[in-house]
């Protein structure tokens, strides 16, 4: 390293062109998508009316593709792969009103350099075509005459053969790329109207299986039928642009003056907002600027989102077009040009979302209702209670009418099952009388000029409470003042009898007054103890004042209870309580044993001790999360990180905890693990590998009409469709979207599946090809069965039994939660942190 570093620095000089094709190339063309996508722009803009993509091996050995045409004249052989030449553009100006696929003449130039690049073509002046070969570098090295029709066709062998780390990644993805290349293909099947458009695919078998097909209609609601189905179509609706509303304009900052006059013009369809018509995934979601795929991530996500608000567990079909002027795009960003700048990008924005609202608006909230006027009893009540609105029935029945007249709007409909009834009135009017009184118990306890009005809880007005021994006459001045819990009433509150108890200080000498007449002492008034002789008679209080014993009280009372409560100092005389009584300590000596030399041995250990554990591995706490439902993506991490499936052998059982939990340690650390979860999640999983459900036959074979794509992915995946109690029946010979036909379906007791099933495996395998998965109702009934046959909650266990579900949960792949969620073990504690030594 110090020798590298102590030469020189080398002369910038300027990289061979050879270097620079090659290094540029693979820049260029990354996937198979990508070269198939060059090469299918390149037939669009030589005004092909057919065009046919064929492959081998799924586009590892070879990728071709034909068109119908103007072919390439002799003049342009030697230019038709150079770098950087091409017929679409002579300069930079020429860039803002160019209109086709491609215009910088670098495709066909690195498909040279990563591929065995052949032509065959015949130009529409010629009587006989040409097959051109050309070498890495894009130089024409052979040329003969070969028949053909007017047209091209391209032929790609070994893509990314001159690259071995990108060839060999190539060839081991070769089913995902093809998936890719195949939904980028769709997206020229949608737009390109009045263009025929093929694709086909041979395997080693020599079979050739056709997977895309248009018929070349000029309506793009036709070529989505051709790809993906008539069933497709009926879950379609057209989109409508509006101008964009008002509180749109402002939400993305717009301002309604300077707007320009609608610069954009949208065509298209998207999936309507019923639960059910919607997809699982983004997986056909198409968007076009000017006829050209694209990805407008700011488009993708606002409609999702705006879709999410009517269907919110789906997501739609999507194909639009969005026409914009020329000059207001930019798509000379990306090399595959997938990604386009534009101005008035918020307008747009604002556009789309207001139409899509609009159209979902229009459909999602139509309910069909046979208008009736719906009958009310004398026990509704108006919404706002009062007395007067209480006491006239012509006012009520007027309001009935008014109400049945505007019941087929909806909120309307719903304020009508939702009216309050005599019972809640009269909870409402005693919540409202009692308003006064609690407000007057606040301004007590925050020491307001006006004393509320108490009534002892003890006693009636009758009979007033007998006064102690040694108290004061009543129109005298009180020396002391004894505590008891009264009862508080507010102004009104006698109207209804509702009354609140609170703690408040009452005097004794007049507790003998009637109720209404006793008034409570002010915040001013001396507070002093009792300090009389004679025994304190005992409390009477209510039941009611009894359970009111742990409310709240204010500062005061608490004070004057804890006085009450400290022991007199004296008897017989008032004594001031700022006065402290002298105290009388007796201070002895006790003698300390005390060693320097073992506080000198306790100290050396101590530090002998931090030594060890100095020199021991880094310490740390491993699990930091609590057990909390917020934080159970947290502990999943830890435990995934630090637990290993052999670990759960090597746990030693501690014991059973509520006849639910399984208390166990690992080293230090203590685990807890639900019984129930975890004996549930091994009998999942043991369902999901092994059990093949049985199929019931159809009496007649159902045509399911999958798309080309959809049905190559069910044959490649026959036998994971039979585990799962699928079988079909397949005519080779058939049509496209005719091929396949259902003959069995799955069936378990109560559950039934059908083609919706069919399409979300297809879905899932076309991610995952060859993987064993199953539907999500398969799921769910493997679920519940695993639930009803685990180790119940409440269940005692022994310590083999408790020891067997541990080493279960290390032969599951994912042991922390159960199929419903529930997680299955947590950390409890480490007892190096709670005792060190």
């Amino acid at each position: 390293m110090s020798d590298a570093c102590s030469e020189p620095a080398g002369a910038i000089k300027a990289i061979d062109k050879h270097s620079v094709h090659q290094i540029c190339s693979g820049q260029v063309v990354l996937t198979l998508a990508t070269a198939v996508k060059e090469l299918v722009e390149n037939s669009i803009d030589a005004g092909a009316t057919s065009v046919d993509v064929r492959l081998k091996e799924y586009g590892a050995e070879l990728v071709e593709v034909s068109d119908n045409g103007k072919g390439v004249e002799e003049a342009n052989f030697e230019g038709l792969t150079l770098k950087h030449h091409t017929s679409k553009l002579r300069d930079f100006s020429d860039l803002i009103r160019v209109e086709t696929f491609g215009f910088r003449g670098e495709a066909l130039s690195s498909l040279c350099a990563l591929s065995v690049l052949g032509v065959v073509t015949c130009h529409e002046s010629s009587q006989v075509g040409t097959k051109l070969v050309f070498d890495h570098k894009g130089h024409l090295v052979q040329q003969s005459h070969h028949p053909r029709q007017q047209g091209t066709t391209v032929s790609l062998q070994q893509l990314f053969c001159t690259l071995p780390v990108r060839h060999k990644e190539f060839q081991r993805n070769i089913k995902k790329e093809y998936a890719k290349m195949i939904h980028v293909l769709q997206a020229y099947c949608i737009i390109s109207t009045g263009v025929r458009i093929t694709c086909s695919n041979q395997t080693m078998q020599g079979k050739r299986s056709t997977v895309l097909s248009t018929t070349g209609s000029p309506s793009m609601r036709d070529n989505i039928g051709a790809i993906f189905g008539p069933k497709q179509i009926q879950s379609l609706m057209p989109f409508e642009q509006v101008s964009p509303a008002e509180n749109v304009i402002e939400e993305y900052g717009l301002k309604d003056a300077d707007l320009p006059k609608q610069p954009f013009s949208m065509a298209g369809f998207v999936s309507r907002g019923d639960h059910g018509v919607g997809r699982s995934a983004t997986d056909r979601q198409f968007f076009f600027i000017n006829s050209r795929p694209c990805d407008p991530l700011k488009v993708t996500k606002l409609v999702n989102e705006v879709y999410h608000m009517y269907n919110r567990h789906q997501y739609p079909f999507v194909a639009l077009n969005i026409v914009v002027a020329s000059e207001c795009v930019d798509v000379n960003v990306t090399p595959d040009k997938r990604q386009i700048f534009l101005q008035e990008e918020k307008l747009l924005l604002a556009t789309v979302k207001t139409s899509l609202i609009a159209m979902y608006e229009a459909g999602v909230n139509k309910i069909s209702l046979n208008f009736a006027p719906i009958p009310r009893t004398n026990d509704h009540c108006p919404a706002v209670p009062s007395n007067e609105s209480a006491s006239k029935p012509g006012e009520h029945a007027a309001a009935a009418s008014r109400s049945s007249k505007s019941s087929l709007n909806l909120a309307a409909l719903k304020a009508a099952f939702s009216s309050p009834h005599g019972s809640s009135c009269g909870n409402a009017a005693k919540a409202a009388a009692s308003g006064p009184a609690q407000k007057t118990l606040r301004s007590f306890f925050k020491h307001s000029g006006k004393a509320p009005l108490c009534l002892p809880a003890v006693a009636s007005p009758s009979r007033p409470a007998r006064a102690p021994p040694g108290s004061p006459p009543a129109g005298g001045e009180p020396d002391g003042f004894r505590y008891g819990r009264m009862s508080c009433s507010g102004d009104g509150s006698e109207q209804d009898g509702a009354s609140s108890d609170c703690d408040v200080a009452a005097a004794t000498p007049d507790a003998r007054r009637s109720g209404p007449e006793a008034r409570c002492p002010g915040p001013t008034d001396a507070v002093k103890r009792e300090t009389s002789a004679s025994p304190e008679p005992p409390r009477v209080r209510t039941q009611q004042g009894a359970s009111n014993e742990g409310r709240a009280a204010s500062p005061d009372a608490k004070r004057t209870r804890a006085d009450e409560r400290r022991p007199p100092a004296g008897h017989g005389a008032d004594t001031d309580p700022a006065v402290d009584a002298p105290v009388f300590l007796q201070k002895r000596s006790v003698p300390l044993q005390f060693s320097l030399q073992e506080l000198a041995g306790r100290v050396k250990r101590l530090q002998d001790l931090q030594r060890q554990r100095a020199g021991d591995d880094l310490r740390y706490r491993r699990f930091r999360a609590k057990i909390d439902p917020g934080e159970n993506q947290s502990a999943e991490a830890e435990l995934s990180k630090e637990i290993s499936k052999d670990m759960f052998k090597e746990m030693e059982i501690i014991g059973q905890f509520n006849l639910g939990f399984i208390i166990a340690k690992l080293n230090a650390d203590i685990f807890m693990i639900d019984q129930h979860a975890t004996d549930e999640k091994y009998n999942f999983e043991m369902l999901q590998q092994h059990t093949v459900l049985q199929g019931q036959r159809l009496i007649l074979p159902q045509k399911l009409h999958l798309p080309a794509v959809s049905e190559n992915v069910l044959l490649e995946n026959m036998e994971i469709f039979r585990k799962n109690g699928f079988e079909f029946l397949v005519d080779e010979d058939a049509q496209v979207m005719e091929r396949v036909k259902l003959v069995s379906l799955p069936t378990s007791k109560n559950w039934t599946f059908g083609p919706a099933d069919i399409e979300e495996l297809i879905f899932m395998l076309s991610d995952s090809p060859g993987v064993m998965c199953r539907p999500s109702r398969v799921r769910q009934m493997f679920a519940s069965r695993a639930c009803r046959k685990s180790v119940m909650i409440g269940t005692a266990l022994n310590v083999a039994e408790m020891k067997k579900l541990l080493v279960h949960m290390g032969e599951i792949d994912h042991p922390w939660n159960c199929p419903h969620g529930r997680p299955t073990m947590r950390h409890l504690a480490n007892l190096d942190i709670i005792s060190p030594e």
